[in-house]
């Protein structure tokens, strides 16, 4: 599922050079996470090395079938959001491309705008089902961790149970709620804000927490889950999985 606590990440998908390029250069400049493929092959290897949130997707690439391409995704239960852009232009393939699950369809020439507009309501979409799956979920997984939410227990890869205290439980929770952005003092306890600045007890929790954690794989404290971001706070490294 797409983490909304980073950019999201789009990749465009054409044989043609010059759109490739016109669409990045559009999407560069709403400050996503971007990269583009001239064919499936490219596709498969960056879908391979890391989470894409959403495909634009041209039908005709020089090793496959787009509409190939999406029904395979759906098979395989992606959530990758994915608009297919296309010269193809009549009312047979729009449908066909809904039906094997591509969520827009968009046909060339079109306005770039238009394309922001569509690639911003789909993201839009999937991380507000996101958000209402995080406000629902009993467990939260990150590193080996499962933490959970209800009960407000840390339990280990091998089933053990590590109690929080109050405070560590919020502490950790904040944490999950954002995972991968660095968090100041005044953002990690919001109730303390007009003091957090000069506030060591904060970094004492901290500390805590990354020993309760220390039995997770990784290097140093806290298995290398929370880190130090010197001068701006801390961040958890880590993926986080809502169940």
């Amino acid at each position: 599922m797409p983490d909304p606590s980073r950019p999201p990440c789009v990749i465009v998908v054409d044989d043609d050079e010059d759109i490739r390029d016109l669409i990045v250069g559009q999407l560069a400049q709403e400050h996503y996470e971007v990269s583009a493929a001239g064919s499936l092959s490219e596709l498969d290897a960056a879908m391979a090395a890391r989470t894409i949130d959403l495909i634009v997707l041209d039908l005709n690439l020089p090793d496959g079938d787009g509409l190939s391409l999406c029904r395979d995704l759906r098979a395989q239960g992606s959530a990758t959001q994915i608009i297919m852009v296309t010269a193809r232009g009549s009312a047979i393939d729009r449908v066909l491309g809904l039906e094997l699950g591509a969520d827009d369809y968009l046909t060339k020439p079109f306005e770039p705008r238009e394309l922001l507009v569509r690639i911003r309501n789909l993201l839009r979409r999937s991380r507000g089902e996101d958000r209402a799956r995080q406000k629902t979920a009993r467990i939260a997984r990150f590193g080996s961790w499962r933490l959970d939410l209800f009960q407000r227990r840390l339990i280990a890869d091998d089933d053990r149970l590590i109690m929080l205290s109050s405070a560590e439980f919020r502490l950790l929770s904040r944490f999950i709620e954002e995972p991968n952005v660095v968090l100041s003092r005044e953002e990690l306890v919001p109730e303390r804000r007009a003091t957090a600045a000069f506030d060591r007890s904060i970094d004492l929790q901290v500390s805590r927490l990354r020993q309760k954690l220390a039995g997770d794989s990784g290097d140093g404290p806290g298995g290398g889950l929370i880190l130090t971001v010197r001068g701006e706070g801390y961040v958890l490294a880590s993926t986080v999985i809502y169940e």
